[in-house]
């Protein structure tokens, strides 16, 4: 019979070995203790706990939270509501910050936040986890709510379990995502899959900033350019729809030095100027796009985001990755290069339950921004009458 017991850990590295080892997980870089501390270590403004399930005294999960305050404008950003409704939103936090605890990791998007092993009943250590998390909520002062993140379509019948205890789901913005063809052995291979209009656009974008300087970063380019990559960080992150935390890119450095070759930072410099970057992450047969940094004056005259676009694509193809997760926002342009929109949804909680039932409310009244979304492959007929 399972007899599940939990364990709080303030920091990654308290966690034994053997619950590791019990766990399985860290072929995953996202579960993985050295990836996790890059984060904690270098985000000192965050919280980071860690809930370890345990079964007759073996490691079956891990979920991971962490608490910061944000601000409510910053909440709003992201949600098509009315002037009047946020109005009142404004009013009932009194236009101050709301300290949220979060249900995974703030700076990813995706199911990186609750693991669980294959060999156990998954919805029992689903209620201990939810469990643990309210009681970890009710114990955390001052916090507003919890928030729980992201989970895909497929996934919904098991974390609808949240809605047993004060959960309400809400659908946010969705991941775009490319599915790499196995028989694309070069970036050239993929162009000759785009109808011929999405391929006009990847050309032009390569024309317009071939005046740039690509170069994959190391560590101790991170020491020249840390300020400059820093600024252009936090340009995007002011144009991003959602701004939960800004940061640290020292995380980026450690990054580095723990992956090597599979964290990807590539530079985009005029002259000597950093005027753009990406990052990314190989993992597990896949290709994750993490945060890039980018010249808003100079972007328009040497394409630099639709640049960044595709060099992600020659990333992972020159990987051999299975897929490419693009990440939320600009949904529509990522569209054009051949990604597709994965449903995300999170589970909100209020810790008072007047609240938690206005916000209920709420939620049903809130529409995530929709986009245009492009069909950018050629279909298989018109690939057959193109190669003729």
């Amino acid at each position: 019979m399972d007899s599940f017991t939990s364990t709080i850990y303030n920091a990654v590295y308290d966690i034994p070995s053997k619950h590791w080892e019990d766990l399985n997980c860290t072929h995953n870089a996202y579960f993985s203790p050295e990836f996790l501390n890059a984060f904690e270590s270098s985000n000192k403004k965050i919280s980071f706990k860690y809930i370890l399930i345990s079964n007759h005294n073996t490691a079956v999960a891990i979920a991971l939270t962490q608490t910061i305050e944000l601000g409510v404008d910053a909440i709003l950003k992201n949600i098509k509501i009315s002037s009047r409704l946020k109005r009142f939103i404004h009013a009932l936090f009194c236009n101050s910050g709301i300290r949220i605890m979060f249900g995974g990791n703030i700076f990813l998007s995706g199911e990186h936040g609750v693991f669980i092993g294959d060999q156990v009943n998954k919805k029992a250590v689903l209620t201990t986890i939810a469990k643990e998390i309210n009681a970890l909520a009710n114990s955390t002062k001052p916090l507003h709510a919890v928030l729980v993140k992201d989970f895909l379509n497929q996934s919904l019948g098991l974390t609808n379990h949240f809605k047993n205890f004060g959960f309400s789901s809400m659908r946010v913005e969705p991941n775009m995502i490319l599915e790499l063809d196995s028989n694309w052995k070069t970036y050239e291979d993929y162009k000759k899959a785009l109808k011929s209009k999405y391929r006009v656009k990847v050309n032009k974008a390569d024309k317009t900033s071939n005046t740039l300087i690509t170069r994959i970063f190391s560590e101790s380019d991170f020491a020249t350019y840390k300020d400059e990559l820093q600024k252009l960080y936090e340009n995007t992150i002011a144009n991003a729809n959602f701004n939960a935390q800004v940061l640290d890119l020292n995380t980026y450095i450690k990054l580095r030095a723990i992956y090597h070759e599979n964290f990807i930072v590539k530079a985009y410099l005029l002259e000597d100027k950093l005027i753009g970057f990406l990052t990314a992450l190989a993992n597990n047969n896949h290709l994750d796009a993490h945060f890039i940094g980018l010249n808003y004056e100079l972007n328009k005259k040497y394409a630099i985001y639709p640049r960044i676009l595709n060099d992600y694509v020659r990333i992972g193809i020159e990987k051999q990755v299975s897929h490419i997760n693009f990440g939320r926002t600009a949904s529509e342009i990522k569209s054009t290069i051949g990604a597709v929109p994965a449903d995300l949804t999170v589970y909100i909680r209020h810790k008072r339950p007047l609240i938690n039932t206005i916000i209920r409310f709420l939620i049903r009244r809130v529409k995530i921004k929709e986009h245009k979304q492009h069909t950018a492959f050629k279909t298989k007929k018109e690939a057959i009458t193109a190669s003729h």
